[in-house]
Parts: structure tokens; C-alpha cells; sequence
């Protein structure tokens, strides 16, 4: 016997509330399978990487191959590479690496102008010169500090942003090798 209901009906409201009843049932399956934990299609596994953060990893790969050419901070480097690996592979370790290696940096370069301060040495300091290829100038010292502790809160902004830590697995897992 076939099962199905007969398709003549003599009411076309009902015809159009019975069609869009069964097209919410369909919706809400899908929304039900969409919102599952265990479904096929993790949203984690979509989300693509932010544009800012690619901006900060580029600024850390090169600062960390300057810092490698000029063989200055070599381990501090090498780490600071490892990590962006730990970024691009979604590992949740990376993610808490980079906001305590952001979060430090905020600290360090904040507290940099007291530790330079010298209330013994009379003699007034001139500006900083700097040398970058052929492009020569000098800035006074509290510019200097200003632009990398500016530098250091758009660091932490990125890393705690909510679309950086929406791009990450959700598992805790410190193995930054997997």
C-alpha cells in the first residue's frame, strides 16, 4: 500500500499552511544539525584566519628573520617562530603564546623608560638617531617610546580580540607540535 497522502485537495490554504509547515520542520532539522557539537561541519574548522591576525604574524616573521640575520635574540626567534606555526595550525597553545608573548611585551616596553631613566647623568640627552637604509632622522626618546608602546597595545588588541579566538580549536591541548 503506498502511504503517501493524496495530493488533491480541495482548500489551497491548507495546501500552502501544510507546505510550510513541513519547509520549517526542514528548517529547524537543519539548524538542529548545524548546532550539534558532534556534527561533520564544525563551525571551528570554517572560520577563516582574520585578516589582522595574518598582518601581526607577517610583522612577527619578519622582525623574527631580522632578528635571526642580525643574530640578535636567536633562541627568542626561534621561539617567536615556533609560535606563529602553533597560529597557522589553530593549536590553542599558540593562542594563549601569543597573548602572553603580547601581554609581556606591553609590560617591558611600558616599564623601558624608567629603567633607561637616569636621574644621576646631568647631561641632556638629544634625540635618537636612526639609520634605516637611507632614510636618516632623529626623534626625541619619548616618541620612540610612545610608537612601540602604541605598537605593543595594537599587538594585544589583535591577540584578545574575539574573531582571533574564535579562529582556534576549542581543545586544550599545549602540544604546539601536533
Amino acid at each position: 500500500m503506498d502511504s503517501k497522502e493524496p495530493t488533491t485537495q480541495s482548500d489551497p490554504a491548507a495546501s500552502a499552511q501544510s507546505s510550510n509547515s513541513s519547509s520549517e520542520v526542514t528548517t529547524n532539522l537543519n539548524l538542529d544539525a548545524q548546532s550539534t557539537p558532534n556534527s561533520s561541519s564544525a563551525p571551528a574548522d570554517k572560520v577563516p584566519m582574520p585578516k589582522r591576525l595574518i598582518a601581526l604574524l607577517i610583522f612577527l616573521v619578519v622582525i623574527s628573520i631580522s632578528g635571526l640575520m642580525a643574530k640578535q635574540g636567536v633562541l627568542f626567534c626561534i621561539l617567536t617562530l615556533f609560535m606563529v606555526l602553533a597560529i597557522i595550525g589553530k593549536q590553542k597553545a599558540g593562542l594563549i603564546m601569543l597573548r602572553v608573548y603580547t601581554g609581556l611585551q606591553l609590560v617591558v616596553v611600558s616599564i623601558l623608560p624608567l629603567a633607561l631613566y637616569d636621574p644621576d647623568n646631568m647631561v641632556a640627552s638629544g634625540p635618537s638617531s636612526f639609520a634605516i637604509g637611507s632614510f636618516k632622522t632623529q626623534l626625541p626618546d619619548w616618541l620612540v617610546f610612545a610608537m612601540l608602546i602604541l605598537l605593543a597595545m595594537v599587538q594585544i588588541w589583535i591577540a584578545f580580540n574575539r574573531k582571533v579566538g574564535q579562529y582556534f580549536n576549542r581543545e586544550f591541548n599545549l602540544n604546539i607540535m601536533r
